[in-house]
């Protein structure tokens, strides 16, 4: 199983890092399965904490999606799962407490392998008009 969650959180890393290169936001192909809903959630939730402990101030999770390719309504349902978002005068808000982002950090694990994203050549195709 183990293995099988690298390559998963790899084809999820290399997914959403060519979505950036594109400038397009993407989410996987549905339905999820459970081990697929684990493996997607969990990348997720380290690259959205890890963001939101480095950024000051306030952040919307257009931004976030904008920084990340992740599909806004991703990260609302994942930021949702780590009761990071409150419902105020009718929009969402990320409230993002330090130490609770820290305990999450540490609860999601390390994640994976570290990659070098300057490695990574490949050009959008582009249609012959």
């Amino acid at each position: 199983m183990w293995l099988k969650l690298v390559e998963i959180w790899m084809n999820d890393w290399k997914a959403y890092e060519l979505s950036k290169k594109e400038g397009k936001v993407g989410t996987p192909e549905r339905p999820l399965s459970d081990l697929g809903l684990l493996s997607y959630r969990g990348y997720w939730t380290r690259v959205l904490l890890d963001i939101l402990k480095k950024h000051k101030g306030n952040i919307s999770i257009k931004e976030l999606s904008d920084m990340t390719a992740i599909k806004a309504e991703d990260i609302l349902t994942t930021l949702q799962s780590l009761e990071l978002i409150q419902y105020r005068k009718g929009q969402h808000v990320i409230c993002a407490d330090p130490k609770v982002l820290d305990r999450h950090l540490k609860a999601a694990g390390r994640g994976g392998l570290d990659v070098d994203v300057s490695k990574l050549i490949w050009t959008p195709y582009k249609e012959q008009s």
